[in-house]
C-alpha cells in the first residue's frame, strides 16, 4: 500500500474543525465497506424512525434469483418520490442498513424543511452568493436565464466555507404535482444525496457517488477500442470479500465483465455487468462503484449489478416502466450486454490501482476535496438536510463542473464530456 497522502493545510484545518463539532472523524468498521459504526447500530437507530419516515415493510428478496448475495426492498407507500427503495451488501444486516439509509436520505430530500427564497438570479444576485450556475449540470428542455423566477436554497462550499445559493430544483427529491415555479432547467435527481452515521461519513459518499456518475458518463463516451482497454482482469483481485462475491456469481454461472472507469479525479471507479450463462432471456445487472479504497468500489460495483437484476426480478421498483418488460427492450438490452462482452479485454492489474483511502472520514473528505479542486472544481457545495433528533446525517452535495447522471434521455453534456467529445464549449 502506498503511503497516506499529505494535504494542504487550510483543508485539513477546515475538516477537523467539521470534525471537532460534530464528532465524525473516526472509522470503526472495515468488513466490505467504511462506515463509523457497525450496521447493526445504523439498522437499530434507524428502525427507530421507521414510522416517522412512513417506511412500512423491509423485505429480504434475496431469494428471487440464485446468486444469494443480500438485497432488500424497503417500502414508503406515500412516499413523494420512489415508494421502493433498495439495498445490497455483503450480508442481510449490510444489506439492510443499506436500504433503510436509501429510504431515510429521500425522505429527507423530499420534506425539506429549510428556509427557501423564491426570485430570479439576476434580482437576488446583489445580496445573495451563488453557485456557478453555468457549470451545473442541465437537463434537455430547460429554459432557465438570469430572469427565471424559481426557488433556491442555500448550503455551504466546502472548499471555501462560504455560503452558495443553488436552485431548488438541484436538491429536493420532492416529484409530485404541480412542480415548483421554475422547474425543469437542472438535473433533478439523488444524485449526491447521501445519509451517514456522520456529517463527514455521509458527505464522502455524496462525493463519491458524484465522481461515480461523472466517471460513468464519460467512460460512456469513448471511442469502443479505448473501453475495451479499460477491462479489469478480475484474476488480480485478491481482496477476499470481493473474492467471495465472484465466487457466488461463478457458482449461479454468471458472467461477470468489470472495466475501471477512474477519470482524472482519481478516485478508483468501476462499471460492472452480469449476464445470465443459463438463459439468454434472463435479466442481466449493471452497477458502478466509486471509492478512495479499490476494492470497496469494486464491491459495490459488483454488488449493485446484483441488485439492479434482483430488481428486475421482484418488478417492484416504481420507475422502472412496463415496457422494460417487453422482448424488444429487452432485446436492445441483451445486444448492449453481448456488444460489451465481445469488447471487454482483462488487461488492467486490480492490484496496480493504489488504496488512497486514509484514516479518517475528515481525512478522505480532504483528500477527495483536494482531488476535485485539481481537476479545475472550483466550488462543492454541501446542503445540511439533517434532522434534530434523528441521529442520522444527511446531506446533498452539489459539484458544479462534473457530469450529471446520463441514464435518461433528458442528459445533456456539460463540459468535461463536450470537451471529450471535441465539441464546441
Amino acid at each position: 500500500m502506498e503511503p497516506k497522502l499529505v494535504f494542504q493545510q487550510d483543508t485539513l484545518r477546515n475538516l477537523h474543525q467539521l470534525h471537532d463539532e460534530y464528532g465524525q472523524g473516526e472509522k470503526n468498521y472495515f468488513v466490505g465497506t467504511h462506515r463509523a459504526v457497525h450496521p447493526s447500530v445504523t439498522v437499530a437507530r434507524v428502525r427507530e424512525l421507521m414510522p416517522l419516515m412512513g417506511i412500512t415493510r423491509v423485505a429480504n428478496v434475496t431469494g428471487l434469483d440464485r446468486i444469494g448475495i443480500p438485497v432488500v426492498m424497503v417500502c414508503r407507500p406515500n412516499a413523494r418520490s420512489l415508494a421502493v427503495s433498495q439495498g445490497k451488501g455483503i450480508d442481510l444486516e449490510a444489506a439492510i442498513a443499506s436500504g433503510l439509509m436509501e429510504a431515510a436520505e429521500l425522505f429527507h430530500a423530499e420534506h425539506i424543511e429549510l428556509p427557501l427564497k423564491l426570485g430570479s438570479n439576476s434580482e437576488l444576485s446583489h445580496s445573495h452568493r451563488f453557485v456557478d450556475i453555468d457549470r451545473l449540470p442541465r437537463v434537455a428542455g430547460g429554459r432557465f436565464d438570469r430572469n427565471l423566477v424559481t426557488l433556491w436554497i442555500e448550503g455551504v462550499d466546502l472548499l471555501s466555507d462560504e455560503p452558495r445559493w443553488l436552485p431548488f430544483e438541484s436538491v429536493r427529491t420532492n416529484f409530485t404535482l404541480p412542480l415548483p415555479p421554475g422547474s425543469g432547467c437542472f438535473d433533478c435527481s439523488s444524485n449526491g444525496l447521501a445519509s451517514g452515521n456522520t456529517a463527514a461519513e455521509a458527505s464522502c459518499h455524496a462525493i463519491c457517488e458524484i465522481v461515480e456518475r461523472d466517471a460513468t458518463a464519460l467512460w460512456n463516451r469513448i471511442a469502443p477500442s479505448a473501453r475495451a482497454g479499460t477491462g479489469v482482469n478480475l484474476e488480480s483481485v485478491k481482496d477476499e470479500t470481493c473474492r467471495g462475491i465472484l465466487r457466488k456469481l461463478e457458482h449461479a454461472d454468471f458472467d461477470v465483465a468489470v472495466w475501471e472507469t477512474t477519470t482524472d479525479v482519481g478516485v478508483p471507479s468501476f462499471f460492472c455487468l452480469i449476464e445470465d450463462r443459463r438463459s439468454s432471456a434472463s435479466h442481466s445487472g449493471i452497477g458502478a462503484g466509486t471509492h478512495p479504497a479499490p476494492e470497496i468500489a469494486l464491491l459495490r460495483a459488483l454488488t449493485e449489478a446484483v441488485q439492479v437484476r434482483t430488481t428486475y426480478i421482484s418488478g417492484t421498483r416504481d420507475d422502472i416502466l412496463p415496457e422494460e418488460y417487453g422482448e424488444r427492450h429487452r432485446a436492445g438490452r441483451r445486444r448492449i450486454a453481448a456488444r460489451l462482452l465481445a469488447e471487454h479485454s482483462p488487461v488492467r492489474d486490480f492490484g496496480a490501482i493504489a488504496d488512497r483511502s486514509q484514516n479518517s472520514f475528515a481525512a478522505d473528505l480532504a483528500w477527495l476535496l483536494e482531488r476535485l479542486k485539481a481537476v479545475g472544481v472550483r466550488e462543492v457545495v454541501s446542503v445540511d438536510l439533517s434532522r434534530s433528533g434523528f441521529g442520522i446525517s444527511v446531506v446533498r452535495v452539489v459539484i458544479p463542473g462534473l457530469e450529471g447522471p446520463d441514464d435518461h434521455d433528458a442528459y445533456v453534456p456539460g463540459e468535461r464530456a463536450r470537451r471529450l467529445l471535441g465539441m464546441a464549449t
